[in-house]
C-alpha cells in the first residue's frame, strides 16, 4: 500500500530533536543521522509517509513532532532557512527557482506540489534556539501527553516552533 492509497491524508510534519546523544543506542543514532537530526534543537520537515512514521516511532523518546501550519513554516524558512553561503531569501528563490517568494513556495509545499529539494543547496536541518521560557514543566524525559516534551503534540508543535525561532 503506497502513501497515496492510504486512507489518511498526507500531512507535513515538523520534527524537533530534544535530547542529546549520550547513552544512545546505535540504531537510534543512525535513524537520527538519516533524518539529519544530529543535535538537540534541530528541526526537519517531512511528510507523513509510513516509512517516516516508522522512523519517528523508533526515535520517539528523543524528539517531539506534529503537524506544521503554513504560517509557522513560512516564518521558519524566512528566519532559519539556510543555503550554502547564507540565508534563504526571496531574492535567492526568485533567482534559482520558479518561485517568486518564500510565501509562494510554502503554498506549493503545503499542497505537495513542491519539495524542499527543489531549492538548490538548501540545508535540510534547521537550527533553532532553545525555547523561550523553557520546555514544558515535566522536562525532556516525559511524554507530552502527561506534561513533558517528548512525542506527538499535534498542532501544538507550532507554538513550540514559534518560541524556538
Amino acid at each position: 500500500m503506497t502513501a497515496k492509497e492510504s486512507k489518511e491524508p498526507q500531512k507535513r510534519l515538523a520534527i524537533v530533536r530534544v535530547r542529546g546523544s549520550v547513552h544512545q543506542k546505535p540504531q537510534i543514532k543512525t535513524t537520527c543521522a538519516v533524518l539529519k537530526l544530529k543535535e538537540p534543537n534541530h528541526c526537519v520537515l517531512i511528510d507523513s509517509r509510513p516509512e517516516y512514521r516508522g522512523m519517528i516511532t523508533l526515535i520517539n523518546d528523543y524528539v517531539t513532532w506534529g503537524e506544521i501550519n503554513p504560517a509557522t513554516l513560512e516564518k521558519l524558512l524566512k528566519d532559519r532557512g539556510k543555503v550554502h553561503g547564507g540565508n534563504l531569501t526571496d531574492k535567492y528563490l526568485k533567482e534559482k527557482t520558479k518561485y517568486a517568494s518564500i510565501g509562494d513556495f510554502v503554498k506549493e509545499y503545503m499542497a505537495f506540489k513542491a519539495e524542499l529539494k527543489d531549492i538548490p543547496n538548501f540545508k535540510q536541518a534547521l537550527r533553532l534556539n532553545p525555547p523561550r521560557k523553557g520546555f514544558e514543566r515535566l522536562g525532556i524525559k516525559k511524554p507530552y501527553s502527561i506534561g513533558g516534551v517528548l512525542g506527538y503534540r499535534g498542532d501544538a508543535i507550532n507554538a513550540l516552533l514559534e518560541r524556538m525561532i
